[in-house]
């Protein structure tokens, strides 16, 4: 169902490889299957990417964007797609409200995947939980964050790490866009899905030589440790980050990693080795800086591009060469969705590059390529990268 309300349409673009192997933009332009009020009627969903297995399937010719899926997800799978919610109209009277419901016990939704306690109103999807692990970026606007412990504001660039939580999302002051990565989850016990195990959460070291000038993502990690009760896990700075010595102000800081799928009802999982592509049938997400290119060009050759690889935990993802399009040329088989947090950047591929922009979004199937900072000022982006095959 779609609405007449404004909606901040989505640039999606898309790459593949041409006849020659070559990488190259299969598709660019605003995503074909937007404008769905999945949850609430002042709110909009656009799907970026629907897959069903995993490993992800890197070639073929289907627009996964543009089928239809179920909410959470596929089993053995997941979605990604943007949110938008309109904030209360001037006057608003909850009274009134059509949206509105009053909080009840919890109800299984048509999946058996998903489960509902109410509270819902036209700028409010109601407490609820699904069979899944999420990555919830922030975009735009902000977004209250409700927990059975406690209530979070978040902003532009703050992630949540939804671990199979009851959760409210809520934009009863500003608008929001939301970006989402739902991915299938196990849960051991039935509808209660709370976390198994007691792994130790890691927090930045007090004496870890940040970045100048970088500006490192707030992680917040949910889950049920009880039944029916969701609680914070952690609230800070990302505390794994890496840094590439010949780029002054690059940092790629990781939130979370998925060993599995269905993914793991657990309290942490940066303890699991550092690499750039995501784990055998799993997924990692991870926010990076790139400064402007001015800052290291003509100073970088093959050997600082092997260090950085190597120090990324994946020397074999480089494809450097002198005559490559740029010197951190580089192919694994993943499928990244990279949303642009602020500033610009070139995605540079074989067969030329392309300019995005804060609010785009980019799919990244496995092919060649790199990313190109060629304004003064940095570039965030959220990076969701799961396993892939071709």
């Amino acid at each position: 169902m779609s609405n007449d309300l404004p909606m901040t349409v989505i640039r999606r673009l898309v790459t593949g490889t041409d006849e020659q192997g070559r990488s190259t933009i299969v598709w660019d332009g605003p995503a074909p299957n937007a404008g769905n009020a999945a949850l609430a009627a002042r709110t909009h969903c656009t799907n970026i990417w629907v897959w069903d297995r995993a490993p992800m399937p890197l070639s073929g010719t289907t627009d996964e964007g543009d089928t239809p899926y179920e909410f959470p997800g596929p089993r053995g799978g997941g979605h990604v797609r943007v949110v938008e919610t309109l904030a209360a109209p001037e006057g608003y009277d909850p009274a009134t409200d059509p949206d509105a419901t009053t909080p009840h016990d919890p109800k299984p939704r048509p999946s058996n995947r998903s489960w509902d306690r109410g509270g819902k109103n036209i700028y409010s999807a109601g407490m609820h939980k699904t069979q899944s692990v999420d990555f919830g970026i922030m975009l735009a606007g902000e977004r209250e964050l409700t927990l059975d412990d406690q209530t979070l504001m978040m902003e532009p660039g703050d992630i949540a790490i939804q671990v199979g939580a009851w959760h409210n999302w809520s934009s009863p002051r500003l608008g929001c866009v939301m970006a989402f990565d739902m991915i299938d989850a196990e849960f051991v016990d039935g509808e209660q899905g709370l976390v198994q195990g007691n792994d130790p959460v890691i927090e930045p070291p007090a004496d870890y030589p940040w970045p100048d000038g970088v500006k490192l993502p707030r992680r917040i990690v949910t889950t049920d440790r009880e039944p029916g009760r969701s609680s914070l896990v952690s609230d800070g700075p990302a505390p794994d980050v890496r840094v590439d010595p010949a780029r002054p102000g690059f940092a790629s800081a990781r939130l979370w990693v998925i060993d599995q799928m269905p993914a793991r009802i657990v309290l942490e999982t940066l303890h699991l080795p550092h690499t750039i592509e995501p784990p055998k049938r799993g997924a990692v997400c991870r926010v990076v800086t790139y400064p402007p290119d001015a800052n290291w060009e003509g100073k970088v050759g093959a050997e600082e591009v092997a260090e950085y690889f190597r120090s990324m935990g994946s020397p074999g993802a480089s494809t450097y060469s002198p005559s490559a399009p740029h010197p951190y040329m580089q192919k694994v088989d993943a499928m990244d969705f990279c949303f642009i947090l602020d500033g610009e950047i070139d995605l540079v591929l074989d067969t030329g590059s392309v300019t995005v922009k804060a609010g785009d979004v980019v799919v990244q199937r496995g092919t060649n390529h790199a990313w190109s900072n060629k304004s003064s000022a940095p570039c965030r982006m959220a990076v969701a990268s799961h396993d892939g095959a071709y």
